[in-house]
């Protein structure tokens, strides 16, 4: 029977695996927001495991808080993408410094 340990345990292996996606890879900004979404899972795995596991439904409606506000940054990080490559033709993060004080 799969239990709360198990389900803690798929969290952290995805939160690690977005945490080495972020400091593998810094030059293609697509694949760093798929990696703070998949962080955002992990967040959710937990939520959802513990609510499951206590018998609270908080923690759900905490899932769906999150599940909105990640729908909203990736539809607003996609918008800037677009725009960052009308403009300059690439979208590697190490040429996207221009905008420093």
């Amino acid at each position: 029977m799969i239990g709360l340990q198990h389900y803690l345990t798929l969290s952290a292996i995805l939160f690690v695996l977005s945490i080495a996606g972020i400091i593998i890879n810094r030059r293609n900004l697509i694949l760093l927001l798929m990696c703070i979404e998949l962080m955002l899972l992990a967040v959710n795995f937990n939520f959802i495991a513990f609510s499951r596991y206590l018998g609270d439904e908080t923690g759900q409606v905490f899932v769906f808080f999150i599940l909105t506000v990640a729908a909203a940054e990736a539809a607003i990080g996609l918008a800037i993408l677009v725009v960052l490559f009308r403009n300059r033709q690439s979208i590697n993060v190490q040429e996207l410094n221009t905008m420093k004080g």
